[in-house]
């Protein structure tokens, strides 16, 4: 049965909300739990690899019990506990007291899944077992999270996190971001278990909400067939209506000006009135700073809505994108058209607005 709720994660921008004085041993801590996550996360996936390759090792006497379940509820069993349980204990007795349990108890299950996910291909040798590295983000559970409120006076959302005051910082937030927050207080949608990233001496939380896909009178035998060509970035069609969403022109102009913006910002750099080293010279740079991505991203969202309101109207079930492998293929042998059509990002957001809105999504 298809399920009737869906997850979606928005990256947002918190700040510690204490005197100043007080934020350093906020930040010690933050980075504390992050290194412990760090080195857990590599323990457990080494754990993992090891007990999955005991009964490979051949070397071992056949007295040596290689099931690998707990030996109390299996005769061949050679754990004293189950399985998913071996590496959470070794974490928990490890880390004892230096980060909350909550955290590593999530990241031990949140690896155990993916591990068994790609343990196919680690025996094939088609993927090599994965290393997390100290920049590693934080698992955020439900219960390390209290006292979620919007306080008017900081017109911010506020609330403590692993004992941490926070705050949100939107900033000129033009994406959906305040209105889920005001939905989740609301109890109109759920919370999930999140994560915090630590980056550039910024905090950023990738909330994960989780909530009902969109009712709407659709009707599974009506299809809508769209394409994404290189004349208009979508041409659809459904019960003999025919729309072509954006257009080459559109598209194009604006992104290439941006690259060509960006290129006479660093040839000029070399220039510029120094002063500050490169910090001044770099000054404009900055300023185009990741400008045309986030120009890309806006775009393909504004078409792919557009897509899936057109599905709408026309109640249509369910949306084919054909002859995509077709059009991925020229793409690939013609170097300008895979550097600024961005297929895959626009098939992605396509993807997750069909879920949302509970139209059926087949990629020909």
């Amino acid at each position: 049965m298809e399920k009737s709720t869906m997850t979606l994660t928005r990256k947002i921008q918190l700040l510690i909300d204490v005197p100043a004085h007080e934020q350093k041993k906020m930040w010690e801590k933050l980075h504390r739990y992050q290194n412990r996550c760090f080195r857990a996360a590599n323990f457990i996936v080494s754990h993992l690899y090891v007990q999955e390759m005991i009964k490979d090792f051949f070397y071992l006497t056949e007295d040596i019990r290689y099931k690998l379940a707990d030996a109390g509820k299996d005769g061949m069993g050679m754990f004293n506990r189950s399985k998913t349980n071996t590496t959470a204990r070794m974490v928990f007795d490890r880390f004892k007291g230096e980060i909350p349990t909550d955290i590593l108890g999530s990241l031990n299950n949140t690896i155990q899944s993916a591990f068994s996910k790609n343990k196919a291909d680690y025996w094939q040798g088609t993927k090599s077992l994965r290393n997390f590295k100290k920049d590693i983000p934080i698992p955020l559970p439900v219960k390390c999270i209290s006292r979620m409120r919007y306080d008017p006076e900081k017109k911010a959302f506020c609330f403590n996190m692993f004992a941490v005051p926070v705050k949100t910082y939107l900033g000129k937030d033009f994406s959906d971001k305040r209105l889920l927050m005001e939905r989740l207080l609301r109890g109109d949608i759920k919370l999930c278990t999140s994560q915090v990233q630590l980056k550039a001496g910024k905090i950023f939380w990738l909330a994960v909400f989780e909530f009902e896909k969109e009712d709407h009178l659709l009707k599974p035998e009506i299809i809508a067939e769209a394409s994404l060509s290189l004349e208009h970035p979508i041409v659809a069609k459904a019960n003999n209506v025919r729309i072509n969403i954006g257009s080459k022109e559109e598209f194009l102009y604006r992104r290439l000006a941006i690259q060509a913006r960006q290129k006479r910002v660093q040839n000029g750099i070399a220039y510029a009135r120094s002063g500050k080293g490169a910090k001044r010279k770099q000054k404009a740079l900055y300023k185009t700073d990741n400008l045309e991505s986030r120009y890309v991203s806006h775009r393909l969202h504004l078409y792919s809505r557009q897509l899936i309101d057109f599905c709408i109207r026309q109640q249509a079930g369910t949306l084919i994108l054909k002859n995509q492998e077709d059009k991925i293929g020229i793409a690939r042998e013609q170097e300008f058209v895979l550097r600024n059509w961005s297929y895959y990002e626009l098939q992605a957001k396509i993807r997750y607005k069909a879920e949302k809105a509970g139209i059926e999504l087949i990629i020909g």
